[in-house]
């Protein structure tokens, strides 16, 4: 049954996975994107799309949020938010704005329309971590940058409105994502800056010793796991992780990326007070609740974002 949902973030990295996911599902999506972080060029493909419409406008404006929903919106996916750690630590006041005030807007219009919310958090909320099991969703939260602790708070916001109005809310903690359309800047995730500076035969720069560790998810389970978590009436009121059950230090990643004539060099890490050392999810929870597991392998997820990649960079020469 094709449903109406609301993709805050719209065109961002993931934001632009999930708006895929949901019109290859028969949905219609209302999209909502100030590009602050996302581009056009993300979304690009789905511009003619009959079931796509996209407004621009920042989350923190009450009335744009409001605009996007009504009765029949059968849900809503809240992705928009400041992520970067180095600038929430640079400038937190604007971290605060985008993922407090901009949460609060998106609940209060799931309220007034009575819509279910897919709030979608970070791994990065935890404490560290030494034990091989994996980190569940009982395992305790540390956030160590503004950007963490606002998270940690929007999703403590969203939980108010679960108890306090009984509004269907599931939170989503995907791990570490990667792919096609990641910026491969310093705002970037380390997969895609890695394979984007091999691709140029430029040297891989790894923040400290390597040794940390991150659990990959391709960009695809990723927005499997969202939209799945989203309408899931089991997992309302729940917090879900999603990731491979399998980490890789920064050291391997980057010899696994390299290919012959690449160098990989360590640098002065630029902000090691928020750094986490070990990221491993423990996926069991939304195995079992969502039937959810992921279906593309770091190999493969590799190859398909060095293909991409190649692609947009013969395209720009």
């Amino acid at each position: 049954m094709s449903k109406t949902i609301v993709v805050t973030g719209a065109a961002g990295f993931i934001g632009r996975w999930v708006v895929r996911e949901l019109l290859e599902r028969g949905h219609t999506v209302r999209g909502l994107d100030d590009f602050s972080n996302g581009s056009y060029r993300n979304i690009a493909a789905f511009e003619d799309h009959e079931r796509f419409d996209l407004v621009e406008g920042d989350v923190c404006d009450r009335e744009i949020v409001v605009n996007r929903f009504d009765t029949g919106v059968d849900a809503c996916i809240h992705l928009a938010a400041e992520i970067d750690v180095q600038e929430s630590l640079d400038d937190p006041d604007a971290h605060f704005e985008s993922n407090l005030i901009g949460t609060q807007n998106v609940l209060e219009a799931c309220r007034q329309t009575e819509t279910r919310l897919g709030l979608v958090g970070t791994c990065m909320v935890y404490d560290m971590v030494d034990s091989e099991d994996g980190i569940s969703e009982d395992h305790p939260v540390k956030p160590a940058s503004p950007y963490a602790g606002s998270k940690l708070a929007a999703e403590d916001l969203a939980e108010g409105y679960y108890h306090g109005y009984d509004l269907p809310v599931t939170i989503l903690r995907p791990f570490n994502t990667y792919g096609p359309y990641q910026k491969t800047g310093m705002a970037g995730g380390v997969v895609s800056i890695f394979t984007n500076l091999d691709l140029q035969d430029k040297t891989l720069k790894i923040f400290g010793d390597g040794t940390q560790t991150r659990d990959l998810l391709y960009a695809t389970d990723c927005a499997r796991f969202i939209v799945e978590g989203t309408f899931s009436d089991d997992a309302v009121g729940e917090v879900l992780n999603a990731g491979t059950g399998s980490d890789i230090s920064i050291n391997e990643l980057a010899e696994t990326v390299a290919t012959e004539g690449t160098d990989i060099t360590h640098v002065e890490h630029h902000h090691p007070q928020s750094e986490v050392q070990k990221l491993l999810c423990d996926p069991s929870k939304a195995e079992a609740m969502l039937g959810w597991e992921p279906q593309v392998s770091l190999e493969e997820g590799i190859d398909r974002l060095r293909d991409w990649l190649r692609e947009q960079n013969e395209a720009n020469v």
